[in-house]
């Protein structure tokens, strides 16, 4: 019984998306919506704070490195 259960369920998932993708041309269309926007300043500005961290707890991490070697 669990094993038809199974083969049911994964041929179901396994069928859904071609159903779907099947009906593709009756979506609506955002590309004016979207095209006007540039997300290219934003990702500068996140992966700027992302480096300014990294640098702040590469720092630390080696400031307790030196001062680990001095007490040690």
């Amino acid at each position: 019984m669990f094993k038809k259960t199974l083969v049911v369920a994964v041929s179901a998932a396994l069928s859904a998306p071609a159903v779907f993708a099947a009906e593709g041309t009756g979506g609506w269309d955002y590309t004016g919506l979207t095209s006007s926007i540039d997300f290219s300043t934003i990702s500068v500005g996140v992966l700027a704070v992302a480096g300014i961290l990294a640098g702040v707890y590469a720092g630390i991490k080696g400031a307790k490195i030196v001062l680990g070697f001095l007490r040690g």
